[in-house]
Protein backbone atom coordinates (compact mmCIF):
# COMPACT_ATOMS: atom_id res chain seq x y z
CA UNK A 1 0.00 0.00 0.00
CA UNK A 2 1.03 3.28 -1.07
CA UNK A 3 -0.05 6.60 1.31
CA UNK A 4 0.35 10.17 0.21
CA UNK A 5 -0.48 13.27 2.43
CA UNK A 6 -2.77 16.33 1.07
CA UNK A 7 -2.91 19.24 2.76
CA UNK A 8 -6.64 20.81 1.14
CA UNK A 9 -6.56 24.20 -0.45
CA UNK A 10 -8.95 26.41 -0.50
CA UNK A 11 -9.35 26.43 -4.26
CA UNK A 12 -10.65 22.96 -3.44
CA UNK A 13 -13.09 23.76 -1.21
CA UNK A 14 -17.14 24.10 -2.74
CA UNK A 15 -19.67 26.98 -1.66
CA UNK A 16 -20.64 24.48 1.59
CA UNK A 17 -17.21 24.47 2.54
CA UNK A 18 -16.56 20.76 2.41
CA UNK A 19 -13.45 19.90 -0.48
CA UNK A 20 -15.45 20.04 -3.91
CA UNK A 21 -16.50 16.47 -5.28
CA UNK A 22 -14.31 16.95 -8.33
CA UNK A 23 -11.18 17.20 -6.35
CA UNK A 24 -10.92 13.44 -5.60
CA UNK A 25 -9.96 12.24 -8.57
CA UNK A 26 -7.31 14.62 -8.96
CA UNK A 27 -5.89 13.92 -5.75
CA UNK A 28 -6.48 9.74 -6.38
CA UNK A 29 -4.86 10.47 -9.62
CA UNK A 30 -1.60 11.99 -7.95
CA UNK A 31 -1.53 9.10 -5.69
CA UNK A 32 -1.10 6.53 -8.55
CA UNK A 33 2.06 7.94 -9.34
CA UNK A 34 3.90 5.13 -7.45
CA UNK A 35 2.55 3.00 -10.29
CA UNK A 36 3.19 5.02 -13.05
CA UNK A 37 6.66 5.05 -12.58
CA UNK A 38 6.74 1.19 -12.45
CA UNK A 39 5.84 1.16 -16.36
CA UNK A 40 7.36 5.27 -17.41
CA UNK A 41 10.18 5.43 -14.20
CA UNK A 42 10.49 8.46 -15.63
CA UNK A 43 6.71 9.85 -16.43
CA UNK A 44 7.87 10.89 -19.65
CA UNK A 45 4.49 11.26 -21.51
CA UNK A 46 5.99 10.38 -24.75
CA UNK A 47 6.38 6.80 -23.32
CA UNK A 48 3.43 6.12 -21.81
CA UNK A 49 1.97 2.96 -21.54
CA UNK A 50 -1.54 2.67 -19.19
CA UNK A 51 -4.50 4.14 -20.03
CA UNK A 52 -7.72 4.59 -17.62
CA UNK A 53 -10.55 2.46 -18.68
CA UNK A 54 -12.77 3.26 -15.45
CA UNK A 55 -12.98 5.24 -12.37
CA UNK A 56 -15.39 5.79 -9.88
CA UNK A 57 -15.41 7.55 -6.68
CA UNK A 58 -18.04 7.07 -3.33
CA UNK A 59 -18.69 9.53 -1.44
CA UNK A 60 -18.60 8.76 2.34
CA UNK A 61 -18.49 11.47 4.88
CA UNK A 62 -17.72 15.46 3.89
CA UNK A 63 -13.97 16.39 3.89
CA UNK A 64 -12.99 19.71 5.08
CA UNK A 65 -9.76 22.30 4.22
CA UNK A 66 -8.47 22.56 7.90
CA UNK A 67 -7.53 18.48 8.36
CA UNK A 68 -4.78 16.95 6.12
CA UNK A 69 -6.25 13.83 3.83
CA UNK A 70 -4.26 10.54 3.80
CA UNK A 71 -4.92 8.79 0.09
CA UNK A 72 -4.20 4.73 0.91
CA UNK A 73 -3.66 3.47 -2.43
CA UNK A 74 -3.52 -0.49 -3.19
CA UNK A 75 -4.71 -2.76 -5.94
CA UNK A 76 -7.80 -5.15 -5.73
CA UNK A 77 -6.97 -6.63 -8.84
CA UNK A 78 -4.09 -7.91 -10.98
CA UNK A 79 -4.89 -9.19 -14.28
CA UNK A 80 -2.81 -10.08 -17.41
CA UNK A 81 -2.90 -6.70 -18.65
CA UNK A 82 -5.41 -4.76 -16.39
CA UNK A 83 -5.18 -3.80 -12.75
CA UNK A 84 -8.27 -2.58 -10.43
CA UNK A 85 -6.18 -0.15 -7.88
CA UNK A 86 -8.30 1.32 -4.58
CA UNK A 87 -7.82 4.48 -3.09
CA UNK A 88 -9.16 5.73 -0.35
CA UNK A 89 -9.29 9.19 1.37
CA UNK A 90 -9.03 9.27 5.10
CA UNK A 91 -9.29 12.66 7.49
CA UNK A 92 -8.82 12.44 11.08
CA UNK A 93 -8.95 8.54 11.36
CA UNK A 94 -12.52 8.50 9.15
CA UNK A 95 -12.80 6.87 5.72
CA UNK A 96 -14.30 9.83 4.21
CA UNK A 97 -14.24 8.82 0.14
CA UNK A 98 -13.15 5.62 -1.55
CA UNK A 99 -12.77 5.00 -5.32
CA UNK A 100 -11.63 2.57 -7.97
CA UNK A 101 -9.51 3.17 -10.85
CA UNK A 102 -8.98 0.38 -13.93
CA UNK A 103 -5.67 1.04 -15.74
CA UNK A 104 -4.96 -0.92 -18.97
CA UNK A 105 -1.16 -1.45 -20.23
CA UNK A 106 -1.79 -0.31 -23.62
CA UNK A 107 0.49 -0.66 -26.95
CA UNK A 108 -0.78 2.80 -28.80
CA UNK A 109 0.74 1.89 -32.08
CA UNK A 110 -1.54 -1.34 -32.26
CA UNK A 111 -4.80 0.28 -30.14
CA UNK A 112 -4.76 -2.55 -27.76
CA UNK A 113 -4.10 -4.24 -24.78
CA UNK A 114 -1.07 -5.44 -23.77
CA UNK A 115 0.53 -8.03 -20.80
CA UNK A 116 2.35 -6.28 -18.10
CA UNK A 117 5.71 -7.16 -18.17
CA UNK A 118 6.46 -10.07 -15.39
CA UNK A 119 9.10 -8.42 -13.76
CA UNK A 120 6.58 -5.04 -13.04
CA UNK A 121 3.72 -7.55 -11.94
CA UNK A 122 5.68 -9.34 -9.54
CA UNK A 123 6.50 -5.48 -7.77
CA UNK A 124 2.81 -4.94 -8.12
CA UNK A 125 1.32 -7.71 -6.22
CA UNK A 126 3.59 -6.31 -3.24
CA UNK A 127 0.61 -3.97 -2.82
CA UNK A 128 -2.62 -6.48 -3.63
CA UNK A 129 -4.88 -6.32 -0.87
CA UNK A 130 -7.98 -8.82 -1.58
CA UNK A 131 -11.48 -8.49 -0.26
Amino acid sequence: MWTLKVQPRFNETDALGHINNTTLPVWFEQARTPIFRYFTPDLDPNDWHLIIAKIDVEFLAELYLQHEVEIRTYFSKIGNSSMTIVHEAWQQGQLCAKGHAVMVHFDHENKGSKPIPEAIKSELLKHLIEG
